[in-house]
């Protein structure tokens, strides 16, 4: 008998089916010599510190660091994940081989190994991979099996996140809390949330430090056409006066028109991220709501794989192309037509074997959806207009730009005409707006003409930074905390990202369930409790998306095989040691050994006393 275990029920049912496995039994599907079984959530997890140590129990610092010679794994307490790990474990002691059916990701497989490890799996096991759950990707996945060794890389890098997150959760969760808390409250260290709360903290502080420093523009309507002063903003009120002054009453001139023509082309297929932060964008939907959109869209067969940081498709997906087109053409009509009949495109923007590991971009299947809900609709529609965008041509533009003077005065104007709106249709047609906003179309200027023309001077004044909303902090979380538009430059950043893909929402939920951030409108601004968390923390790690990014490109590394699992376990002990010593040996809050009276305070450099205004000199480097 061959056993196959799956993620979840959903979709043990959707491989039961293409099995053929057809009965129904206590927490399994049978049939045609498969038994299909799941798994749900995380049936297993790593030993809590009292099940490695007794004295562990306690929160002491004598105890940190915490490290345990071996790690292990425990199933977990509650009642239906116990009952359904037996059901695995006793299928799995009688089978001839297992098929892991796990997420097809660091985090699936993980989650199925430690399951098959704790049932004392004997057999051969083989793993199951494919990128949705059609019958035909599932029917071309098991004629594609791949023994379990060929994902071991995979495996340790999950393990090494997983075993990462416990060490420096747990020890710096303890140390900081034990040494700076409040009676009572815990402060909450991890990973990847310390330092995605301290980019939020960061930008509230520019935000409330911020000093608007006030500067005029010079502007003139000439043919109904608003010029400005290449010189740019002015400093001072006198200095614009004395422009407007010198321009007022003379004739404007036009001096040069630059036209150039250019191309446009399609944004971008989605990856998680991406559609995460257009859902925020355009809907104002939480990335937590968004990754369980798509997540209910893939396993109802009708989008790819979600869980993915790519925006481009393999060679293969291009002769499966017109296919998918031509079912979408029920939805999308008008649409799919001017596609028909025709050799598709295939740019590099969008096939290139060389930008996809595991899983390509997230695309529709081809599946007809049936009764979604409105949300649904949303983001399969974003899914499904962005692939049909990608086969039209690229949009044609002229740009142009105009300099005039006057009283020798230099202006000028861009403008933007579409010449052929190729993949822009896409949108029209569908009253969107996405990556086409509304173009300035200037008249047709001639060099030498001149007149009459209105300046003006405005008084404005700097901004400070926006806030976070979580669109513009997914992108700083993909970017270890670089916002940057450009596409290309984002994509080469994503190496050194903070969090995965997968994970970036629920460390966008815990930081909310901890009441370290809250929610104003879109903008997410940090609550009291978030600022003192990371004003306490002075261990720079701790708080660098930069230096958490690199951490996890030494993850990735593992999982292609480019760095030893075993360097990084051995770096994280010394690091989560460093750190509790660090912790350990501060003496804020001691009493000052010189006036007997102040608290002793962490400078920058230096500790020193807090009676320093009346005259306490005591200082102690560090």
């Amino acid at each position: 008998m061959i056993v196959c275990i799956a993620e979840k029920p959903s979709v043990a049912k959707e491989i039961a089916d293409s099995l053929k496995a057809f009965t129904r039994r206590n927490g399994y599907y049978e049939g045609n010599g498969y038994q299909v079984t799941w798994t749900f959530g995380h049936l297993c997890g790593l030993l809590e510190p009292h099940e490695y140590e007794q004295g562990w129990k306690p929160w002491t610092l004598s105890s940190l660091p915490m490290i345990p010679k071996r790690f292990g794994i425990k199933v977990m307490e509650e009642e239906g994940i116990q009952r359904q790990f037996q059901i695995i474990k006793e299928l799995v002691s009688k089978a001839d081989e297992v098929i892991n059916c796990g997420d097809a990701g660091q985090e699936g497989e993980l989650i199925q190994r430690w399951v098959l490890q704790k049932a004392g799996c004997k057999c051969p096991v083989k793993r199951l991979w494919v990128s949705s759950l059609t019958a035909e990707a599932i029917k071309e996945g098991f004629a594609q099996l791949k023994p379990e060794n060929a994902y071991q890389a995979l495996y340790e890098a999950g393990l090494m996140r997983a075993i990462g997150d416990w060490l420096l959760g747990m020890n710096a969760t303890r140390a900081y809390t034990l040494k700076y808390a409040s009676e009572g409250q815990i402060l909450s260290i991890g990973r990847v949330q310390t330092p995605t709360l301290a980019l939020i903290v960061k930008r509230q502080h520019e935000i409330d430090n911020f000093v608007p420093e006030p500067y005029w523009e010079l502007k003139t309507v000439y043919r109904d056409t608003t010029f400005s002063a290449t010189k740019g903003r002015f400093n001072t009120e006198e200095e614009a006066q004395a422009y407007i002054q010198q321009i007022t009453g003379s004739l404007f001139t036009i001096t040069q028109v630059d036209t150039k023509k250019g191309t446009e082309s399609a944004p971008r297929l989605f990856d998680l991220t991406s559609l995460q932060v257009e859902c925020n964008k355009k809907y104002a939907f939480t990335a937590d709501e968004t990754l369980k959109i798509i997540q209910g869209l893939y396993e109802k067969r009708l989008t790819t794989y979600p869980r993915v940081d790519t925006t481009y498709l393999s060679d293969d997906i291009y002769p499966k192309a017109p296919h998918t087109l031509k079912q979408l053409k029920q939805l999308y009509g008008d649409l799919i037509t001017p596609l028909e009949g025709i050799k598709l495109p295939k740019s590099k923007k969008v096939f290139d074997n060389k930008k996809v590991t595991d899983h390509h971009a997230i695309i529709p299947t081809g599946e007809i959806p049936k009764a979604l809900t409105e949300q649904e609709r949303k983001v399969y529609d974003l899914v499904a207009l962005r692939f049909i965008a990608n086969f039209y041509p690229e949009a044609k533009i002229s740009t142009t730009t105009v300099t005039g003077e006057a009283a020798q005065i230099p202006f000028k104007v861009n403008g933007k005409q579409i010449l052929s709106p190729g993949w822009k249709v896409v949108y029209d047609d569908k009253n969107e707006e996405e990556n086409n906003k509304e173009e300035k179309t200037l008249p047709l200027f001639t060099v030498g003409e001149s007149g009459e023309h209105t300046p003006s001077i405005s008084a404005k004044q700097t901004t400070p930074p926006k806030p976070y909303t979580e669109a513009t902090l997914l992108r700083a979380m993909e970017t270890a905390g670089k916002l940057i538009d450009n596409e290309e430059l984002r994509e080469a950043l994503k190496e050194n990202g903070i969090g995965r893909p997968s994970t970036r929402a629920a460390i966008i939920e815990t930081l909310f369930k901890r009441n370290y951030i809250r929610k104003e409108r879109k903008n997410l601004h940090p609550t009291p409790t978030g600022i003192e968390l990371i004003n306490t923390i002075h261990t720079a790690l701790l708080k660098s998306a930069e230096l958490t990014g690199i951490w996890e490109k030494k993850l990735r590394d593992i999982e292609r095989g480019n760095y030893v699992a075993i360097d990084f376990l051995n770096e994280l002990k010394q690091m989560v040691s460093e750190i509790t010593l660090q912790v350990k040996s501060d003496i804020s809050g001691a009493r000052c050994p010189q006036c007997k009276q102040g608290k002793i305070i962490r400078g920058n450099k230096s500790y020193g006393c807090s009676r320093w205004k009346e005259g306490c000199t005591y200082r102690a480097p560090f």
